[in-house]
């Protein structure tokens, strides 16, 4: 049988090994660990080492740092599609008594609730969490440095601490044993821990000016451990990455993973020039012209980058046990590049609908907004695609709306959100399209439908 190493064609693999070698090396690593995952599964992972004899494989367990803030809020979606709370409720309704009340799940989720970058007090990173041993010692005296809702800033302990708390409140239970339960165990992530395990690196900081290095404390974090705590593998994150691309049932449904990958969060001009948004626990990024989405994580002693391509099928993991040195979104995304350029991912075949739907087939084709023409065309998946024939305009796919009668929701872009319903005639024909008080009609300004404003009488003429 062939193995999944196999997999990738031996110009690719060495491709690959070469790029985590240079960043090993110019990066001043003790040891980088790297997995490439296609197709749902982990197809080629390398190592390099300072060490002789003593590769790290897939098993070996490194710090994750803020990765672990995409576990947490995989539980809070958990709650949302359990009925437990709504993701635009007050946190106080939960969790009272923060003094940040007002802020809601989903500011928390995006960092959007205007919370400081940093606790109050020293370095939370290298002090144990014992020195913060409640909410309001992490959150300090000025915990809103900004209005509540108004953009995107970084809260890096303190949204999720509290995210971690309202998931522990409406459990019953510690995060780490929700987290356990809920997530790890069902995805077989059964190295992935709040305490490291052996085999596991050391965390080490490298003199900027000297190739000497040493070790970094490895502190619990306490009340921020759903910020910033777990330990993991290339191997655990290598599943969890192909869990973020498709969902599984038993944790999470692919519609709520796909929600947690839209953009949430209002952008600053500096993010937008750095291809840079954020979703649900999750951070969206634009590098090689290729959109990807993951998380990058860093304690001191350790450096870690999770992200995937979606349109390649292409994830990567990269882990270091370094303080600062190799940029591993930047690796992650290199690797990604390499597999889709050298082995650009073979569609799918096609095929057609496996039912005819006759109401449907009625709306394809052309059809104008004014004198801008555009085309519906049904897919195989029983969507409707609505896109300018100019290649330059609004576009949307659009899904049954069982709210409507014969109205399509739409899913992405202007459209989200906005129904899409089919006007018929007496006679059962279709007349226009209406969406959001847009008329759609098959001709430009078609006399007979009811295009806003009128149509002149005269209808078209040359220039007199």
């Amino acid at each position: 049988m062939t193995s999944p190493q196999e997999e990738l064609l031996p110009g690719t693999r060495r491709a690959l090994l070469h790029r985590i070698a240079v960043a090993q090396t110019e990066g001043r690593a003790p040891s980088l660990v790297a997995a490439v995952v296609r197709g749902g599964r982990t197809v080629w992972s390398g190592a390099r080492t300072s060490v002789e004899g003593e590769v790290p494989d897939g098993d070996v367990q490194y710090r994750i740092g803020s990765i672990t803030k995409t576990f947490t809020a995989v539980l809070v979606l958990r709650l949302r599609d359990e009925g437990l709370l709504d993701l635009a409720d007050p946190l106080e309704k939960h969790l009272p008594g923060t003094g940040v009340g007002e802020v809601t799940v989903v500011d928390l989720l995006a960092h959007r609730a205007g919370l400081a970058a940093e606790t109050p007090g020293p370095w939370w990173e290298r002090t144990p969490g014992s020195l913060r041993p409640g909410l309001t010692d992490v959150l300090g005296e000025r915990p809103l440095v900004h209005p509540v809702g108004r953009r995107f800033h970084y809260s890096n302990p303190a949204g999720y601490a509290l995210l971690g708390a309202l998931v522990e409140k409406l459990r019953g239970a510690p995060w780490e044993d929700v987290l356990r339960r809920e997530v790890l165990e069902p995805l077989g992530l059964h190295r992935t821990t709040v305490e490291p395990v052996a085999p596991h690196a050391g965390g080490w900081a490298v003199h900027p000016w000297a190739d000497v290095m040493q070790p970094e404390p490895l502190e619990n974090l306490g009340v921020m451990a759903p910020a910033g705590q777990l330990w993991s593998t290339t191997g655990d994150l290598a599943r969890f990455a192909a869990f973020l691309a498709a969902g599984d049932e038993r944790v999470l449904s692919a519609e709520s993973v796909r929600e947690m990958r839209t953009p949430a969060a209002p952008a600053e001009a500096a993010d937008v020039a750095d291809g840079y948004a954020y979703g649900l626990g999750l951070e969206l990024r634009h590098q090689h012209g290729r959109a990807l989405v993951g998380h990058t994580g860093s304690l001191p002693g350790f450096l870690a980058c999770l992200t995937m391509g979606l349109a390649d099928d292409v994830g990567a993991v990269v882990l270091a046990n370094c303080t600062s040195g190799p940029a591993p979104f930047t690796v992650a995304a290199d690797l990604v590049r390499i597999v889709a350029e050298a082995e650009p991912r073979i569609p799918t075949p096609w095929r057609p609908l496996r039912e005819t739907d006759p109401a449907a087939l009625d709306l394809v084709g052309q059809w104008y907004w004014g004198t801008h023409p555009f085309g519906l065309r049904l897919s195989a998946d029983g969507l409707l695609a609505l896109e300018p024939l100019s290649g330059k305009g609004r576009r949307s796919r659009f899904r049954r709306d069982g709210d409507s009668d014969g109205g399509w929701v739409g899913l992405e872009g202007y459209y989200a959100g906005e129904v899409l319903k089919p006007v018929r005639r007496p006679d059962g024909t279709v007349s226009h399209l209406d969406l959001g008080s847009f008329v759609f009609t098959r001709q430009p300004y078609e006399e007979s439908a009811p295009v806003p404003g009128g149509v002149d009488a005269e209808g078209w003429r040359g220039l007199l």
